[in-house]
């Protein structure tokens, strides 16, 4: 005997990440990041500082002489999330190597918080992905919420991104 299979009934699912979240709290205009790669010509991590130039429409990020490395034009940004990875700091790579004491040491991990945007630049025809490096997690869900919304990014999922029009 074969036991047919019988089509799933759909309902509410109130696990799923709402779209009608709270915003967080508002971003502030400076916060500290490491830039992480991703803009053509420039290849090296740096840190420094993200602001929000809404005079000009853009993205800075400043090196910690202040002096601009690089921009990114609100209207360039195509999506935008958040990212967390977890690492083994330094101090616990060593550790995990000496003999009775490696063991515990290996388990240590930090999360890594990281504003990934994807961005095409119609000025300069050049498109990518680049990451950078956050504090902790209430200065990124600030920051993406803020960049979100002066870019016309809509939220789908954990995910922002442009609609097309």
């Amino acid at each position: 005997a074969a036991l047919a299979q019988r089509p799933r009934t759909m309902t509410q699912d109130t696990t799923a990440p709402s779209t009608n979240m709270p915003p967080p709290p508002p971003a502030p205009q400076t916060v500290k990041a490491k830039y992480e790669g991703g803009v053509f010509g420039y290849n090296q991590k740096m840190e420094g500082t993200l602001s929000f130039d809404d005079a000009n429409q853009r993205l800075v990020f400043r090196n910690k002489k202040q002096k601009e490395i690089l921009f990114l034009p609100y209207n360039a940004l195509t999506s935008a999330y958040a990212d967390t990875h977890a690492v083994q700091p330094a101090a616990a790579t060593v550790a995990s190597h000496i003999p009775y004491v490696g063991l515990p040491a290996s388990f240590i991990k930090t999360k890594v918080r990281y504003l990934a945007l994807q961005y095409n630049d119609p000025d300069s025809k050049v498109a990518g992905v680049t990451s950078f490096k956050l504090e902790n997690k209430d200065i990124l869900d600030s920051v993406l919420y803020a960049l979100a919304d002066k870019s016309a990014l809509t939220r789908r999922g954990n995910v922002y991104i442009k609609k097309d029009k």
